[in-house]
């Protein structure tokens, strides 16, 4: 996901925030309402057929005037319920599924969607058209979670810090345990962060289940530093902020775009692909829902191209939609990975709390 208001150099970064802080909180229901106009439908939220109430994480962010034509063109008034990060998200629907909370999720990601529907929190009739090639991406054969975006954690490095000290930049996972790069690493606690549980993830992949301990112990051992949150990490902790003095963090592939220069030539961060874990965000409609007509609008919105091509300089993902139009500093300095590590997300829902505990032991949290 947690996603409290933090920033990026140069603008808001909700997307990056939202996975800042874990889903251990469980934030109340906040709500963002737009005048319905337009005809009305079945049942709807809480009694009211004209409204369409989507459980998300803290920051679900798509243009007000792509929010106002969703009540015009469909006659339905968005309300949005936060409710922390991907996993306080799930919890707390699994937690009141027999009292639905919404009649839409946004947000679920694939550490977390087998859980959501093994739980029965998603209606699995409540089905949409997908984009061409988003069929990837769907999870346990249910195209009813419908992928929305997605993006790739992994390490980021301050270039100037390497140039400068003509250090050649590490550029794989064993990179990191080697003696040169020593002390520059700082990762995210995976308890406390979707993106450090992304990234412990990625070692889990790339390792083996058996083994990712042991590398972890080793970055330990080479004095790596271990952040509560992104915002720590990225914001304090990391050189390539301007204020920390470790060079080497776990991100998004995708932040190197906003490190770009005045003249939108270079970026003075980059990421290392061949680290990456890739997250996929879901939406769905909720069973139980009172208005599931209107839920059902919401997740057909959510794969429109104008909210598709709105993602990226909303919430900082890339769109599952192919033909989407994307932000040229986004594809020319935060590219996704052409082949990141992949955990089954079944195998994710099984053995989580085993892999956070065999972590812990590790690094001696």
């Amino acid at each position: 996901m947690s996603i409290q208001s933090t920033h990026r150099p140069g603008r808001p970064r909700p997307a990056l925030s939202r996975r800042a802080l874990l889903a251990g909180t469980a934030a109340g229901a906040v709500g963002l309402s737009l005048a319905a106009c337009g005809k009305g439908k079945k049942s709807g939220s809480q009694g009211d057929s004209k409204t369409v109430t989507v459980v998300t994480h803290d920051s679900f962010h798509v243009s007000e005037d792509l929010q106002k034509a969703f009540t015009s063109e469909t006659g339905y008034t968005l309300k949005v319920a936060t409710s922390g990060d991907a996993g306080a998200l799930v919890n707390k629907l699994v937690l009141t599924k027999d009292a639905p909370l919404g009649d839409a999720v946004f947000g679920i990601d694939n550490t977390y969607a087998t859980r959501a529907l093994d739980q029965g929190v998603i209606d699995t009739s409540a089905t949409v058209t997908l984009p061409k090639g988003a069929e990837n991406y769907v999870v346990a054969d249910t195209p009813a979670l419908a992928p929305i975006d997605v993006g790739d954690v992994c390490l980021n490095i301050d270039t100037g810090y390497f140039t400068g000290k003509g250090l050649t930049p590490p550029a794989t996972f064993e990179d990191l345990t080697k003696p040169e790069y020593k002390g520059l690493l700082v990762a995210i606690n995976p308890t406390n962060s979707s993106p450090g549980m992304a990234w412990l993830l990625a070692t889990i992949g790339h390792f083996g289940a058996g083994s990712f301990a042991g590398y972890w112990k080793q970055l330990m051992a080479n004095g790596a530093r271990i952040a509560e949150d992104w915002s720590a990490a990225y914001e304090t902790d990391f050189s390539g902020s301007g204020k920390g003095t470790y060079p080497i963090v776990v991100s998004y592939a995708s932040s190197p775009s906003f490190t770009v220069s005045k003249d939108k030539s270079s970026s003075s961060t980059s990421a290392l692909l061949d680290t990456a874990f890739r997250q996929v965000e879901y939406a769905g409609v909720l069973k139980g829902a009172a208005n599931p007509e209107g839920g059902k609008a919401f997740v057909t919105w959510m794969l429109s191209k104008a909210v598709q091509e709105d993602i990226p300089g909303q919430m900082y993902m890339y769109p599952v939609l192919p033909d989407a139009a994307l932000p040229e500093a986004l594809t020319k300095f935060g590219p996704l990975s052409k082949s990141p590590v992949k955990v089954d997300p079944k195998e994710i829902t099984t053995h989580r709390e085993e892999w956070l505990n065999t972590w812990t032991e590790a690094v001696g949290k």
